[in-house]
């Protein structure tokens, strides 16, 4: 692993949202979810697909704070298109998200 210069590191946008809505991805080759993510209004709303549904109720998902990347270019995943990489610790399957440990105003900048 090379390391990463500070400039590569501040080109990253890590923001905190709030998740929105959760459906189940029944065209994903693994099972997942797709979120909408409310960035504030700077940014606004981005959609993702997440690998996240053994670790995870969708109904206990639904105003979860999270952090993502927001400037990855757009992926398409199956017939969705995804719009920001949603962060977490990956143990084989499982994901556990990362999150702020109390509420924070949406679109705040990890630095």
């Amino acid at each position: 692993m090379s390391d990463l210069k500070w400039s590569e590191f501040e080109r990253i946008e890590m923001r905190v949202g709030t998740i929105l809505t959760v459906s189940d991805f029944p065209q994903a080759k693994k099972p997942a979810y797709q979120l909408q993510i409310d960035f504030g209004e700077k940014i606004g709303v981005l959609k993702t697909s997440a690998q996240i549904t053994t670790q995870y109720d969708r109904a206990k998902l639904v105003g979860k704070q999270i952090v993502a990347v927001i400037n990855f270019p757009k992926k398409q995943i199956a017939n969705f298109m995804s719009e920001c990489l949603i962060l977490g610790a990956v143990d084989d399957s499982n994901v556990t998200l990362l999150s702020p440990d109390m509420p924070v105003k949406n679109g705040l900048r990890i630095g």
